[in-house]
């Protein structure tokens, strides 16, 4: 190892540590969505017809789960990707989040190769090992977070809340690279066991230049770290304590933000599991083109989020705003605007124009890096991980519900008509939320962010 250190402060001496942490992050939510989303296309060459005449290409065994079955399959990841929220931040906060991460990327790899497996069993078993590959997912993003906590100045956090957005690439590649290898070589490799390669190459990656913290990364210079821990002064402890949930619980800063971050998150997820299916099914794509297509609203949400992230970082470098001000602000494009073209698609019935509506939609949610995906940093940077740990796990619910709403309105006639009824929920799960942190959010320190100090001994009174 100290080989590899050495050799690797000869490669890297003139990249920052923290860039190095930010690419990480990027690639880690990259591979986190892949094997989250490769499902939404995979299942579309899985299941067989509905009508018995019909006749589809092969590319592999096809199974016969129906529309609530296969909503069921979908949501099983964020079952266990919910309940494992809270106490996946937890132990990022206890023991780590380079450490937590790699055994997380570890599971993942197992059970997604054992995925095609799973399948054959049944549809129990697939559901089984889809929740399984949810729980072991749900450290990611409280670690995530804790590294942004401890290694981005605050004027560089903008940028670092965009790499997250490596979530959305992810989404691309999985759709675009499992469209096509599906079609190529067959689901269970294009739709899995290539995914656990990649999967692989990240858990590497992450061994070896992820730390926990500056004053642990060995080839960090002295000059960056004493930049990094002045520019967090005393926001930031190295101190570990059990977070203050009762407190969180009775924040309405904190329980606004839980309601912003949902209506995020209903918009973020039903238009990663759903979109597939309508324009295959409504707008009538194929499969590749399909998988191409569906990938523009995340291409557009990872370019603007990049855009919205560098504007918030010069604005509070130049004190234009205050940090709330600027929260509520950016809303309006994170939220408000998003929902507003999702009530524009229920007038519209062009295809290429329905996607154009789509892709605007969540590429204005780009801004969320500076709305709901960065306040938990505002309230309590000693605590970033349990906070987005414990609003992910409600958030992370719409993962499970939307699959069932678009089955229920989709069950009996899938057609544009009900799918409007599905577009005018995500419309008002956007801008409801959005509205109520007009009143109640805050971009502020909440007091019990502070680490209680020790009593002093009577010997230290005197």
């Amino acid at each position: 190892m100290i080989e590899i250190n050495a050799f690797l402060v000869r490669a890297f001496r003139r990249i920052p540590a923290r860039l190095n942490i930010g690419f990480m992050l990027f690639l880690g939510c990259l591979t986190t969505y892949i094997v989250r989303v490769n499902i939404s296309i995979s299942i579309l060459a899985m299941v067989q017809p509905k009508n018995a005449n019909e006749t589809l290409p092969d590319f592999g065994k096809r199974y016969p789960w129906n529309a609530s079955e296969q909503g069921t399959i979908i949501g099983a990841f964020f079952w266990g990707y919910s309940i494992m929220s809270i106490p996946g931040a937890y132990l990022a906060e206890r023991f780590g989040p380079k450490i937590l991460t790699m055994v997380s990327f570890i599971a993942i790899i197992v059970l997604t190769v054992l995925t095609p497996l799973a399948a054959a069993g049944g549809f129990v078993t697939m559901c089984v090992v889809r929740f399984l590959t949810g729980t072991v997912s749900g450290p990611h993003f409280p670690c995530y977070h804790i590294l942004i906590s401890r290694w981005a100045p605050p004027d560089e956090k903008g940028k670092f809340m965009s790499s997250l957005q490596g979530g959305a690439l992810g989404t691309i590649v999985a759709w675009q690279m499992s469209g096509f290898l599906i079609e190529a070589i067959g689901w269970p490799w294009g739709g899995f066991y290539v995914p656990a390669i990649v999967t692989i190459v990240t858990t590497l990656l992450w061994f070896v230049l992820i730390y926990d913290r500056p004053d642990t990364h060995p080839r960090i210079t002295p000059e960056e770290r004493t930049h990094i821990e002045n520019s967090l002064g005393d926001t930031v402890s190295n101190e570990k304590r059990v977070p203050p949930y009762l407190q969180m619980l009775k924040s309405v800063p904190f329980l606004t933000l839980m309601v912003l971050h949902y209506g995020n998150l209903w918009g973020l997820y039903f238009l990663l599991t759903a979109t597939p299916k309508f324009m295959s099914e409504i707008l009538g794509f194929n499969l590749g083109t399909t998988g191409v297509l569906s990938s523009l609203p995340h291409i557009a949400r990872m370019l603007f989020s990049f855009v919205f992230g560098s504007i918030g970082d010069l604005i509070k470098r130049r004190g234009w705003m205050q940090v709330t001000v600027m929260r509520k602000f950016f809303c309006i494009f994170s939220h408000i605007v998003p929902g507003l073209f999702l009530i524009g698609l229920c007038f519209v019935h062009e295809p290429y124009t329905c996607v154009a509506l789509i892709t605007l939609s969540l590429g204005f949610n780009g801004a969320s890096v500076l709305t709901n995906l960065q306040n938990s940093q505002d309230l309590a940077p000693n605590f970033a991980g349990t906070l987005y740990g414990t609003m992910n796990a409600i958030g992370t619910t719409t993962g499970f519900l939307t699959p069932l709403l678009v089955a229920h309105f989709t069950r009996y006639e899938n057609t544009f008509e009900n799918w409007r009824y599905v577009f005018m929920i995500g419309a008002g799960a956007y801008i409801a939320p959005a509205i109520l942190y007009f009143f109640f959010g805050s971009g502020k320190v909440q007091p019990w962010n502070a680490l209680p100090k020790p009593a002093k001994s009577e010997e230290e009174s005197k």
